[in-house]
């Protein structure tokens, strides 16, 4: 027997589901866009509902293993909490077995037989992708490709593996799995740790049945194993992580090992007491997808009531206090394990550019008070956030330009480009904070002071400023265009009230009827403050130019059809 012959084309294959996996997943990504962030907006308290959750992003995404990682990114950055994160991983399990049931549909529904509906699905993603130049579409062929190149894979590995069936002594492996659930369940752990992926070995496992080598025992146990060895990339994927998120790949471990343990005493029972001559028997497709999905659902079961005890393990285990915070400095919504799911990436990058700017916020209306308070402690507060504001700004950018070298469609790569722009507003803002305070520093020290209507103007124009900046925010943040609107009108009142105060204020120079060092820091501040509308604008026309786009996405979309 040829060896080399059945491994080449069987790493082939497998390279094929995974590649075909890997495009359907992200055209399903890409065609949920946005609507991801809506269906994370929806966890509540609720373990119910998070586990639906869970096995729907799970669905959509193919991979329990991405899904826990990008909850170990959301714990990291303070988007869920571990009691959410649990319902999620549950559901996670449950959805990764759509996977199974999507390969083992050639049995149960021979219609679907991968020789036959493969390469009709490549060739209808071929034709959709050549023929048309919408994103939409193109998400679209990117499924049915994906959909089609998986096929092929399993069919693939199938047949290479075939010649086997002659084989006694790989039959003699399995047979020893089968009456060994130990080495079954490890077998099951080590190919998944290795592979990374639960759903790539069960597309081996799977290719395996179809050519009728498989007993059922030694299924069952490697399943369990499976699930098991999934739970590596979560606990890798917190390394770097905080306590908290670290939490989360040791909640999925502990899942899965309680659920294998309960499952193998159960089927040890059964397979050696009550039916033996089942556990003996060769195992199809569609056996292993019901197995696997029983474990889950039942494991989900099992667990669902305990699962406050194995968050407090999980906590206790990595040292994480209830009262564990974050200061300014450090990112809230940023982390790279959010890029598994670059539309959630970019709702993160957005969500970070809002904190951002409100941090600059917080730093002019500090700036302003230390002006007019001439409190010294305010001006040393607005100098240590400017660099907190320099520090979150470079974080930020840094992670949109890498935002933008993954597969990202043409909307969220025009939000990216976007954002960029605003931060780089959002960071001048809190450059002209920092220079309000160094002229309040600069008057302090001269023993300086402006008279009482240098002051009222100086309150009026700050006010109209700072209102220009929160309505700025406020739009970016809502995407509201009511609020781009208002900016407008408050930055045209800001532009007419640095002309009016200007001359108004250079006459009194000109008339000796006030010092010139306070006149001169007079006529900075309403430069800075000037300049601080202008950039609330700039974050407004983000939203305006939004609005715009949409608008004429939505008139091609209705010309096309």
């Amino acid at each position: 027997m040829n060896y080399a012959e059945m491994i080449i084309p069987f790493i082939g294959g497998l390279a094929l589901f995974i590649y075909g996996m890997n495009i359907m997943a992200q055209g399903l990504q890409n065609a949920a866009g946005s609507k991801m962030k809506s269906i994370l907006e929806a966890l509540t308290q609720n373990k119910f509902m998070g586990i639906a959750l869970g096995a729907l992003v799970t669905a959509i995404i193919q991979s329990s293993s991405a899904t826990t990682v990008m909850v170990v990114g959301f714990v990291n950055a303070g988007l869920m909490n571990l009691g959410q994160a649990m319902g999620v991983i549950m559901g996670a399990n449950i959805g990764t077995t759509v996977t199974s049931w999507l390969v083992s549909s050639a049995e149960w529904a021979k219609m679907f037989s991968p020789a036959t509906i493969a390469p009709l699905a490549v060739m209808l993603g071929v034709i959709l992708l050549m023929s048309g130049k919408s994103a939409r579409r193109k998400e679209v062929a990117s499924i049915i490709i994906g959909f089609g190149v998986l096929f092929i894979g399993i069919e693939t590995m199938s047949a290479s593996v075939e010649p086997l069936q002659d084989s006694e002594a790989f039959r003699s492996i399995f047979v020893t799995l089968g009456r060994n659930p130990l080495l079954g369940i490890f077998a099951g752990t080590f190919v998944t740790a290795i592979i990374q992926s639960s759903s790539a070995s069960q597309g081996i496992l799977l290719s395996l049945a179809a050519s009728g080598l498989v007993p059922f025992n030694a299924a069952v146990y490697i399943i369990m194993g499976q699930n098991i060895g999934t739970c590596v990339t979560a606990l890798i994927s917190g390394i770097g992580a905080t306590k908290t998120a670290k939490c989360v790949g040791y909640m999925h471990l502990m899942f899965n090992v309680i659920g294998t343990v309960v499952f193998s005493i159960i089927a040890v029972f059964y397979l050696t007491n009550i039916n033996p001559a089942i556990g003996e028997g060769i195992i199809t497709q569609t056996q292993i997808s019901v197995i696997h999905t029983a474990f889950n659902i039942g494991t989900t079961i099992i667990v669902l009531p305990l699962s406050n005890y194995i968050i407090k393990a999980a906590m206790k285990i990595n040292g994480v206090k209830e009262n564990d915070c974050k200061d300014e400095s450090q990112l809230v919504h940023l982390d790279k394990r959010m890029m598994e799911t670059p539309s959630l990436a970019v709702e993160g990058a957005k969500l970070e550019t809002i904190r951002l700017g409100q941090i600059a916020l917080d730093n002019l209306q500090m700036a302003s008070a230390a002006l007019l308070e001439k409190d010294h402690t305010k001006i040393e507060e607005v100098k240590h956030r400017e660099h907190v504001i320099d520090n979150v700004c470079d974080s930020i950018s840094e992670y949109l330009i890498k935002l933008c070298a993954l597969q990202i469609s043409e909307k969220e790569n025009q939000t990216v480009m976007s954002l960029l722009n605003a931060i780089s507003d959002m960071e001048r803002v809190g450059d002209h904070a920092e220079n309000i305070a160094e002229i309040a520093e600069e008057m302090e020290k001269e023993d300086i002071s402006f008279s009482q209507m240098a002051k009222a103007e100086l309150k009026e124009m700050s006010h109209a400023a700072i209102a220009s900046y929160q309505n700025a925010l406020k739009a970016l943040n809502d995407d509201n265009i009511t609020y781009a609107m208002k900016t407008t009108v408050l930055e045209e009142q800001v532009d007419a009230l640095e002309k009016q105060l200007r001359a108004s204020h250079i006459d009194r120079l000109s008339n000796a009827e006030c010092n010139v060092n306070s006149g001169i820091h007079f006529l900075e501040l309403l430069g800075n403050l000037e300049r601080i509308s202008d950039h609330a604008m700039n974050i407004a026309q983000v939203v305006l130019n939004e609005n715009r786009e949409i608008k004429r996405y939505h008139d091609e979309m209705a010309t096309e059809a």
